[in-house]
């Protein structure tokens, strides 16, 4: 923390210049942090959004008012970051690519004049880059196992890393929790004091009959006839998280009225989540990279297509979890294309082709992406569903493919 903390000293401390909302977890970050952003702009805010990973581009990560960066600003705010703390150009480099992503977006929120960014972490959070930010309110989304290498091989342990974003004083919205997990949570927030609000105690989002949600909560109390932009089921924890922070926001001074809340819920955006491009066979694309994201996803699809045969686009990083992911996924699938990635992180198909073959009858372990993906649509028939998931590196790629092929579709037309 001290080498970011010097190179935002140099830069004159733009994180001091705006308020944020600062947003940990393990899974279900991007998506409250996307409801919470569209919610802020249409109570009228000029609002930075800063998420990690990006999907396409790493203009993506540094959003203001809803646009990614251009080349030409996140060129020149590099260069001014440059010219401020000439050290980051150093060899060894003092900071990590991380790092200096986000000293460049906080730089770059200070000099747009943002009245409020969305921050969300990018690993853990006490010692993550983005726990440099004053928050006016703190957010934990569910914490499960991931990046256990960095934080630890216990809920405990992991959740008592990301709730290092709990500032004294400032109010903690946390999801619904593990016991170990909610237990460490406590603990560190009793060690802080910071106000704790939690889900289903202090804040609930109801389903209802007609498809609609209710929210329950100690502002906007009984906000009714809510629609959900973001699909699937666990969306409804997510957007109950991002409208009790939007609440202590609105109590802490910064204007979220109750109907700007219910405008945010049904047009927030957050590509590669649960997104279906195409039509027969319907491509789904999920960025499921760790078990929990894998139970949450499957039930998903349970909801969303029912009996529709499943045929996987299936890539992983080699440091994460993959066994308990591929006994979730691989049974219920007609077919099966394990893809390299574009990384020097990617596991080789061949790794783990036996692995897959275990679970389902129907497996091919591909040289390349391409190559993947054209098998899943030869052995899918119309109405079956082409998913792409065990990595955002593999959603990403797979979108931009996508993408091109249906701007080229409209061109031709």
């Amino acid at each position: 923390m001290e080498r970011v903390r010097e190179a935002l000293a140099a830069l004159g401390h733009p994180e001091r210049r705006f308020p944020s909302l600062h947003v940990a977890g393990t899974n279900g970050k991007g998506s409250t942090c996307a409801f919470a952003t569209a919610a802020l702009r249409a109570a009228g805010h000029r609002v930075g959004l800063y998420t990690s990973p990006h999907l396409m581009r790493v203009n993506e990560r540094f959003q203001v008012d809803g646009a990614d960066i251009s080349d030409e600003v996140l060129g020149q705010r590099i260069l001014e970051v440059l010219a401020r703390y000439p050290e980051a150009a150093h060899t060894p480099a003092p900071l990590t690519y991380f790092e200096f992503a986000t000293v460049v977006a906080l730089w770059h929120f200070a000099q747009e004049a943002v009245s409020v960014a969305v921050m969300e972490t990018g690993l853990g959070g006490r010692l993550d880059a983005t726990n440099t930010v004053s928050p006016l309110v703190t957010v934990i989304t569910p914490v499960s196992f991931d990046h256990m290498e960095y934080l630890g091989n216990t809920l405990e342990a992991i959740a008592g890393e990301k709730a290092g974003i709990l500032k004294p004083g400032v109010p903690a919205v946390i999801s619904q929790q593990e016991p170990e997990a909610w237990q460490a949570i406590v603990r560190r927030a009793d060690e802080k004091g910071a106000p704790v609000l939690r889900e289903d105690r202090d804040f609930t989002l109801e389903a209802q009959p007609d498809g609609t949600f209710t929210y329950r909560g100690p502002r906007y109390r009984h906000l009714e006839g809510l629609s959900l932009a973001l699909r699937g089921p666990h969306q409804r924890q997510n957007a109950a998280v991002a409208l009790a922070a939007l609440e202590q926001l609105d109590a802490r001074g910064l204007a979220v009225p109750a109907e700007a809340a219910r405008a945010g819920l049904a047009s927030a955006r957050w590509p590669g989540r649960l997104e279906e491009l195409g039509s027969r066979p319907a491509v789904v694309l999920d960025g499921a990279h760790n078990p929990a994201g894998m139970k949450v996803l499957l039930a998903s699809l349970d909801a969303l297509y029912p009996g529709r045969a499943l045929h996987a686009v299936f890539g992983v990083v080699g440091d994460k979890d993959r066994g308990p992911m591929m006994r979730g996924l691989f049974p219920r699938c007609a077919s099966v294309h394990l893809t390299p990635l574009d990384s020097p992180r990617s596991l080789a198909p061949e790794r783990y082709l036996h692995e897959a073959q275990a679970l389902c009858g129907n497996v091919y372990a591909h040289a390349s992406l391409d190559d993947a993906l054209a098998g899943a649509m030869a052995q899918a028939q119309a109405e079956d569903l082409v998913l792409g998931t065990g990595s955002l590196f593999l959603i990403g790629a797979i979108r931009s493919r996508l993408m091109r092929n249906l701007g080229a579709i409209q061109r031709q037309s």
